[in-house]
């Protein structure tokens, strides 16, 4: 009985003293990365700051929160010569077992614990695929040069055409 009673205040202890979402779920995400055709894949946080920088495939854990009641917002990059860069926003959703707090984790996971360790919020999805497509127009040094009547070529001047 005793034991029973200890194992008891034990878990109400641990269930008062944290989260629900920091009890069940978890802070940090891994995210799978890939592109179609391999790339260099950069992400970046809501400050700019790079905290990845390589190749696809890859995998990456992100924090989900950014600061108390803040989700993480994280940005993917990916470029590749001869093809458009493309970016990718990363987004974090909350728990559903944050609002288990309302029967569990008390006011103080609902609070305290969930949002300042982040843990009230997930990912919303944990790989991305992006194909990325060939760039098109290649960028010109000389430019679009105008040329007046006086200025074409004779060459050129057998081609022109007369619009009415």
């Amino acid at each position: 009985m005793k034991k029973a009673s200890l194992l008891v205040l034990v878990l109400a202890t641990a269930m008062i003293s944290s989260g629900c979402a920091s009890i069940f779920s978890k802070s940090t995400y891994p995210i799978s990365i890939s592109s179609n055709p391999i790339s260099s894949v950069s992400v970046t946080d809501s400050n700019g700051m790079e905290i990845f920088k390589g190749s696809t495939p890859a995998t990456v854990t992100l924090k989900a929160g950014n600061g108390f009641f803040k989700r993480a917002v994280y940005q993917i990059k990916f470029s590749k010569a001869g093809y458009d860069e493309k970016i990718v926003p990363v987004n974090f959703k909350v728990d559903g077992w944050y609002w288990g707090n309302i029967l569990l984790g008390g006011v103080i996971g609902m609070l305290i614990v969930d949002p300042a360790t982040g843990a009230m919020y997930k990912l919303e999805e944990n790989f991305i695929n992006e194909t990325l497509t060939q760039t098109v127009a290649k960028n010109s040094k000389d430019g679009l040069k105008v040329y007046g009547l006086e200025e074409i070529p004779a060459t050129w001047k057998a081609h022109l055409v007369l619009l009415k």
